[in-house]
């Protein structure tokens, strides 16, 4: 099929108009375990067209619990089973991959061609240091952050908090300990909830809560 067909067919139920705008934004995405692979594929069917993905990590039996990812794909790294995945849904994407390790050095010049960034990291010295050099580097530019993702329930602690640039998804306390555990339903909300700012900002250039 004909792209700007299938594109139209494709995107036919989403707000009116949105495909134009997101046409040409760019969103990088730190990390494409069980926030990132999620939200990768929401925005896609969003209609964003165009990421900037980074992650080191190979897809683990293990990951399957939580993480957009097949047993298939198992061995594979992240970043190259999500743009196979990205791809079987809309053929047109475009993917920038970077199969490294994200550092303070190397955030920057990974993605300073996205419009915005979302972070997923698992370890809470990452997210903080993603939000810190981000901000650094681009004061004008949001990033939208997932923090206290862990267990189950709970749907009345999780939110959306804005302070400025940076949005932080989540409950905010949570710690992921071997007793709570990591569970699909919570970390899914949590992942549509960063991928539902990220439209709102890419789409209204603000964010309400």
């Amino acid at each position: 099929m004909e792209k700007e067909r299938y594109l139209r067919e494709l995107y036919t139920r989403n707000p009116p108009d949105s495909l134009d705008k997101l046409r040409n934004k760019v969103v990088g995405i730190a990390g494409a375990g069980g926030l990132g692979s999620n939200i990768a594929i929401s925005l896609l069917r969003a209609g964003v067209q165009r990421f900037i993905i980074a992650d080191y990590d190979q897809v683990e039996l293990s990951n399957l619990n939580r993480q957009y990812y097949f047993l298939d794909q198992v061995g594979m790294t992240k970043t190259a089973a999500l743009h196979q995945n990205l791809l079987r849904i809309n053929p047109h994407v475009q993917v920038t991959l970077h199969d490294t390790r994200i550092t303070a050095d190397n955030l920057t010049d990974l993605f300073t061609e996205a419009h915005i960034l979302i972070e997923a990291f698992d370890d809470p010295e990452m997210k903080a240091m993603a939000a810190n050099r981000w901000l650094q580097s681009f004061p004008d530019r949001f990033i939208i952050t997932g923090s206290g993702i862990s267990g189950y329930g709970m749907l009345n602690t999780l939110g959306t908090t804005v302070c400025g640039k940076l949005i932080i998804c989540g409950d905010q306390k949570t710690q992921c300990t071997k007793e709570i555990g990591l569970t699909a339903p919570r970390i899914g909300l949590v992942a549509q909830m960063q991928a539902n700012a990220a439209l709102e900002i890419l789409l209204d250039g603000k964010i309400t809560c």
